[in-house]
């Protein structure tokens, strides 16, 4: 770490971390860092809440969450005993295929046995659980109502941040920012960051953002329903997942409290209204009345929100440039997608991960750029996920939209496997498991999936949705 901190020790003594932002990958950061600077300090904008509770700085926090199998392995590896605790605390736990009626490309998904499961917290009930075990490290504090403004240091190495209380009064005042010197800056502050302001201010070269827009739009309400949320069937949820052809969504999850997440999705111009009639009958617009009969017998419990910031976005802090050591930016600041596809929080745990490792390493000197471009790799197979699905969307646009040959082969080779998944269980099972990124892309084309991929027949899948598991 002395390579990525610097040498020198920051004013008060030790080693100095500081980490921009208190979000989920703000967090996991700042646990790992704690193993090799003397003091931790996260700088947040919000009042964080005692409690499980939304705030403000996370907009997505009343909408639909789950936490895949790639996420639940790195949360319990940074955090023992995590996804435990987790549903302890009332988070549900969902198999797939078993619990799920899916519909995607036109096709039912078969109730087969359950190869993998999710799990369906609030986001306000993960997040604060991961503050509650992290803060308790007495080497990391927070520094809360307080918004960083600007980088200490040059081009060469960054020093420190610029920090300034929240709010109109202390602009208005006049206040000037205040230093906090330190001998790594982490920035974490999310989709939003101003990290490429800052390091233009310092004579340094901000990175190059890759952008890829469609325009999804969405809305989230909270309901109750029946003890199962499915009358007498044993569904534990369902997914209407768009594509090009048909680009209206559906996701319906049990979330703790005994209450479910509705989020229903549309691209620009087709959004779904919040008033009570207009967001029910939006689900008319699905390919199939499932949706529509759910929201009919259960209760609403919560006004409908929006979303809309839904580009998939990636700084390329791998890249060369004129860019300080002591800078590192990971979660949404290096790397945000579109919500919709369910990865961010768990990319969030994989870039710490990386980071933890790549800062335990050996037998190599942990520079900067070594340690952006580990976080970088841990946010590739989400990106290549995420943004390869939406470039076939019919609004997609923006500097990463345009595909290549070999993304039109892939595509062609993607499609098969999705055609294939929701009736060959061999098929469907290592789908799963590169969506929920427990395995490389590269499972996809083992020897026995790609026989049954490129020669194997479609087989068949359920005519209507499949309201009981295959077997009972």
């Amino acid at each position: 770490m002395d390579t990525v901190n610097g040498t020198g020790a920051s004013r008060g003594g030790g080693r100095h971390a500081v980490v921009v932002g208190g979000s989920l990958a703000g967090l996991l950061a700042a646990h790992v860092l704690a193993d090799h600077a003397d003091r931790v300090t996260i700088v947040e904008r919000d009042r964080l809440p005692d409690g499980p509770e939304p705030r403000g700085g996370v907009p997505q926090s009343r909408h639909t969450h789950v936490l895949i199998p790639g996420g639940q392995r790195a949360y319990d590896a940074l955090l023992p005993g995590f996804c435990e605790e987790l549903m302890a605390l009332g988070a549900p736990r969902v198999g797939a295929p078993s619990d799920l009626v899916q519909w995607q490309a036109g096709r039912w998904f078969r109730r087969t046995e359950e190869t993998a499961h999710f799990i369906s917290p609030t986001r306000p009930l993960l997040e604060w659980l991961v503050r509650r075990r992290v803060l308790a490290n007495p080497r990391i504090e927070v520094v809360q109502g307080t918004e960083t403004v600007g980088l200490v240091g040059d081009a060469s190495r960054v020093r420190g941040v610029l920090l300034r209380e929240r709010g109109a009064a202390a602009v208005a005042v006049g206040r000037e920012p205040q230093r906090l010197a330190a001998d790594l800056v982490v920035d974490a502050s999310g989709r939003g960051s101003k990290a490429a302001d800052w390091l233009t201010a310092i004579g340094a070269e901000p990175p190059v953002e890759e952008t890829l827009e469609t325009g999804l739009a969405y809305a989230t309400r909270f309901y109750r329903a029946d003890e199962d949320g499915s009358g007498d069937s044993d569904v534990r949820g369902h997914f209407i997942v768009p594509n090009p052809g048909q680009t209206f969504g559906a996701v319906v999850l049990p979330a703790e409290g005994d209450r479910w997440m509705v989020t229903l999705s549309g691209l620009r111009g087709a959004e779904p209204p919040l008033d009570d009639r207009g967001f029910t009958e939006f689900a008319d617009r699905l390919p199939h009345s499932i949706t529509r009969d759910w929201l009919d017998a259960a209760k609403a419990d919560a006004p409908a929100l929006a979303y809309r910031t839904t580009a998939n976005i990636r700084r390329r802090y791998d890249r060369p440039g004129r860019r300080p050591a002591g800078f590192l930016a990971t979660g949404d600041a290096q790397c945000v997608f579109n919500p919709i596809y369910g990865q961010g929080m768990t990319v969030a745990a994989f870039s710490a991960l990386a980071l933890r490792d790549a800062l335990g390493e050996n037998r190599r000197t942990p520079t900067t750029e070594r340690v952006q471009k580990a976080m970088y790799a841990a946010s590739r197979q989400a990106w290549d996920i995420s943004a390869g699905s939406d470039k076939n969307m019919p609004t997609a646009s923006g500097s990463a939209a345009r595909s290549t040959v070999a993304d039109r082969v892939a595509g062609w080779y993607l499609g098969r496997v999705e055609a294939r998944a929701p009736g060959d269980p061999a098929v469907g099972r290592v789908f799963r498991d590169v969506l929920y990124l427990t395995h490389p892309v590269s499972a996809l084309f083992a020897p026995r999936i790609a026989k049954a991929v490129l020669f194997g027949s479609v087989r068949p899948t359920p005519q209507e949705p499949p309201m009981r598991r295959e077997g009972v």
